[in-house]
């Protein structure tokens, strides 16, 4: 599983980058340049092989425990899909794009 971070968002975004890979140490975080989110920035993408792919938008630092429990569903799950996605707390509203695998 990959997690993506967008650099350009806002002037914040590579202290965002800093402060998410602290508090994901889990997970492998790279950053990229543009997602083309820039209206609902700051955002966050998950891709794994096989598996559908998640654009997350409007993302700050009180999402982390939210984002944490996404990437250990979505690590878990066959598809990347999910029955409820009410499982998903807020970021279900912050969803920018599903992405087919």
């Amino acid at each position: 599983m990959n997690c993506y971070i967008c650099t350009i968002c806002t002037a914040q975004s590579a202290d965002f980058v800093r402060e998410a890979r602290a508090a994901l140490p889990h997970l492998t975080i790279s950053s990229v340049e543009c997602m083309s989110g820039c209206t609902r920035a700051q955002t966050v993408a998950f891709r794994a092989q096989g598996k559908v792919a998640y654009l997350f938008g409007e993302i700050t630092a009180a999402d982390f425990p939210a984002l944490e429990t996404f990437s250990r569903l979505y690590e878990a799950s066959d598809n990347g899909t999910f029955t409820d996605a009410r499982v998903l707390g807020d970021l279900r509203t912050k969803a920018i794009a599903r992405i087919p695998a």
